[in-house]
């Protein structure tokens, strides 16, 4: 197999375990309160990164800006959005968070507008139209008739969160890799959480898992599918390059749409089918312009997650 077929593979790997990775934090749900769900994942990968920063010569102190700016991200990018991704996902489906966190490129497109006032290109503002109607027919629409989950909108909270942190990011990217942007984050996020643990655990509403199966899923999802998974994607960006990488950034929903329903036996209704073609195109359509202009990323300095 040359080079480019094993990149391409990696890329469906990342997708597959992304995907995934929604149905194993619903599965957790059965086993760990939503706060220490979040919190234990996070010290996994913590652990992980922290590991790897130290094998690799250990990370520069960023300066001060940058310190306010990975306080930003790791506030909402982490504790903030791991909060409302597990109480939401404990009231809601897989398939539902992956189609709402989806949204998250065109949320970004509009906040860029609203507090900075980037120009919305008619693309995006196509995108933009798309992905609300879409995620307005998946909260809103339960089957065939109207309702709507509380669990979808702490959803569509972590969604928010995840797109204010991208700004975030963005900022830092100037004269940070983003190798090092996800690591301290991920670390203040980590930090931050252990007091909403705490109290979690103060008001008698923790629960913890008997078994060692979910402790093992756990690191494994905290390690393999947060962790590892970033750079498989790394080499497939820096192989075949960023615009044609993130179009499989349109598969994790729909992994965990089907995974969902095998695994968990969550129903696929026609509001998330209809809905999530609807969000995925606008993603697509709001970032088609930026998709042919992009150039692959370097390897050492490209890192993707997912929730």
């Amino acid at each position: 197999m040359n080079e480019q077929k094993v990149a391409l593979a990696g890329l469906f790997a990342v997708s597959f375990l992304w995907g995934c990775n929604y149905v194993i934090s619903a599965y957790l749900l059965g086993d760990f309160s939503p706060i220490f769900l979040s919190f234990a994942r996070l010290v996994m990968t913590s652990l992980f990164f922290l590991t790897l920063a130290l094998a690799r010569g250990g990370l520069r102190f960023p300066t001060r800006p940058e310190i306010y700016l990975l306080l930003g991200s790791g506030i909402f990018g982490t504790l903030l959005n791991q909060t409302l991704y597990f109480t939401g996902l404990r009231q809601s489906t897989a398939a539902n968070a992956s189609l709402i966190i989806a949204l998250a490129p065109v949320a970004t497109a509009i906040l860029e507008r609203a507090l900075f006032g980037v120009r919305m290109t008619p693309s995006k503002l196509v995108g933009v139209a798309l992905g609300v109607v879409g995620v307005l027919i998946i909260v809103g629409m339960g089957g065939s008739r109207l309702s709507a989950s509380v669990g979808d909108f702490y959803l569509l909270g972590a969604m928010l969160t995840l797109s204010i942190s991208i700004l975030f990011v963005r900022s830092l990217t100037k004269t940070m890799p983003t190798y090092t942007i996800t690591i301290v984050s991920t670390w203040i996020g980590t930090t931050f959480m252990a007091p909403a643990a705490g109290v979690e655990a103060a008001f008698h509403q923790s629960h913890l898992a008997t078994g060692v199966f979910p402790w093992v899923l756990l690191a494994l999802a905290g390690v393999v599918a947060q962790g590892l998974a970033g750079f498989w994607w790394n080499r497939g960006v820096a192989v075949i390059g960023a615009g044609a990488a993130a179009m499989f950034m349109n598969l994790p929903p729909f992994i965990a749409l089907l995974a969902g329903h095998f695994i968990l036996r969550d129903a696929i209704t026609a509001s998330q089918v209809v809905g999530g073609l609807l969000v995925l195109s606008g993603v697509f359509v709001a970032n088609s312009q930026a998709l042919r202009k992009v150039s692959p990323l370097p390897l050492q300095e490209g890192f993707e997650g997912s929730a």
